[in-house]
């Protein structure tokens, strides 16, 4: 087979081993796609687990399945003007990435961030598609957004900024094409906005065109709850592997949003001794164990910051700034916040004050120097792409249920994403096991992904 053309990707040639294939398609896409750095680091965490599966399956290289995974299928990025509550035009960039389709519509969330541009979409929706496959469920990768924020901004503004967004996002979406959801930035008001200027501009009552809607429109019970609860679900998971259980283990979680407030709450459901949240300013530290209702108070209604929680708690709690929420000595870390928090220093304090498991609520919340170092002292690690999918997992879920005009109880949702999590953590366990990785977690979900994923995109020929 003749070596790939110059200027096209993976330009190692045929006779090259899989590791140098894989080399040389990672460094085509550094130069493809300059000035991404969180993309580079998201294909080069996919890419060096692949060669076993390579080696084993010389047929998924001779398609240049994984060529053609790093490329994808459509990028499309947009302006976004939109007037505030004093009549000024100001204008966001908006992106979509539809990164996958192999396996179904793409799927993925929508970030309303500052730090939001091309390459954080592409690394997010380069994630999606792994992690959507290991539920396997019939969804694709994508992933969007705008730096956009809406912190600060009142009802109004935010309504008239989601309207001008999704007047051109609009053409691009549907429930047989592509189907967002909410991130950073983006919860049940801008869901809302969104699906309201949609449905107005097409007249159609499409619900499953988005996940995350209100409960008493559309949208699926526990989908709020999904991703915090998911990645505590795996975190158990993990443990019981090792004969250990979640319930009295000290728990340390970053973030103060949605995704760590339900870690907190479902892990304290299964017994957990939970410490501490974050936010931008630092950490609070709350020694009898986080107060939920009074944390939910402040940051779901008051919209407060968690300096206030340690101001309310009393003496149990101490708000610290500077410093590392990962200095705190727990068995269990749980990063919910974002991208690269957790590094290389940070781990190999939690290595040293004993943590035994760390598991990934955000995307890729832990650098690569720090996975190697968790990895190295033995710790059970969870990757995004396995422990977070319970958010997106339950988006299926409600498209299904969109598409029967149905509206299934709390309970059994809760029950199919514990089901969902479950088969997600043993297929990752397997898949490890098989390919000579035992407990990694991090080759098992990468593998498993890609391999469902590069099936599909075989069955379906050259496209």
């Amino acid at each position: 087979m003749p070596s790939t053309p110059t200027g096209a990707t993976g330009t190692a040639p045929a006779t090259s081993t899989p590791d140098a294939w894989l080399g040389a398609l990672e460094e085509q896409v550094r130069r493809r796609d300059p000035g991404e750095p969180e993309f580079h680091q998201a294909v080069r965490e996919v890419l060096e687990t692949l060669g076993p599966v390579l080696a084993a399956r010389p047929e998924l290289r001779e398609a240049r399945i994984a060529e053609r995974l790093v490329e994808p299928e459509r990028q499309i990025i947009f302006r976004v003007p939109w007037q505030d509550d004093r009549g000024r035009t100001l204008v966001n960039r908006g992106y979509r990435v539809e990164f996958n389709s192999a396996l179904g519509p793409y799927k993925g969330g929508l970030r309303f961030h500052p730090s939001v541009n091309l390459g954080i979409v592409k690394f997010l929706g380069f994630e999606q598609i792994f992690k959507n496959a290991l539920t396997g469920l019939g969804i694709g990768g994508g992933k969007g957004g705008s730096d956009f924020d809406p912190r600060g901004r009142s009802d109004a503004e935010v309504m008239r900024f989601c309207q001008s967004f999704m007047t051109e996002l609009y053409r691009h979406l549907g429930e047989h094409t592509d189907v967002p959801a909410g991130d950073i930035g983006v919860g049940g008001r801008e869901i809302g906005y969104l699906f309201g200027q949609y449905r107005r501009i097409t007249n159609r009552w499409e619900a499953g065109v988005l996940t995350g809607k209100g409960t008493g429109w559309g949208g699926s019970h526990a989908r709020t709850e999904a991703t915090g609860y998911g990645n505590v679900l795996f975190t158990s998971a993990m443990l019981e592997k090792r004969g250990e259980e979640l319930a009295g283990q000290r728990v340390t979680v970053s973030g103060s949003g949605n995704v760590a407030l339900y870690t907190v709450q479902k892990a304290q459901m299964l017994g957990a001794h939970v410490l501490t949240v974050s936010d931008s300013g630092g950490y609070v530290v709350d020694e009898k164990g986080l107060d939920l209702a009074l944390l939910k108070q402040i940051k779901e209604v008051e919209r407060g910051r968690v300096s206030t929680y340690a101001e309310r708690r009393g003496s149990s709690a101490r708000y610290v700034t500077g410093g590392s929420v990962w200095d705190v000595p727990a068995d269990v870390a749980l990063p919910s916040a974002t991208q690269n928090e957790l590094t290389e220093a940070d781990a190999v304090t939690l290595v040293r004050n004993g943590v035994r498991a760390v598991s990934e609520g955000a995307n890729m919340p832990t650098t690569p120097g720090a996975v190697r170092v968790l990895r190295e002292a033995g710790v059970a690690f969870g990757p995004a792409k396995a422990a977070n999918a319970g958010g997106v997992a339950t988006s299926a879920l409600e498209m299904s249920q969109n598409a029967g005009r149905a509206s299934w109880p709390f309970t059994w949702v809760e029950e199919e994403l514990t089901r969902v999590m479950r088969g997600i953590h043993n297929t990752a366990y397997e898949t490890a096991e098989r390919y000579g990785r035992p407990g990694d977690y991090v080759a098992g979900a990468n593998i498993a992904g890609f391999e469902r994923v590069a099936d599909a995109m075989l069955a379906q020929g050259l496209i």
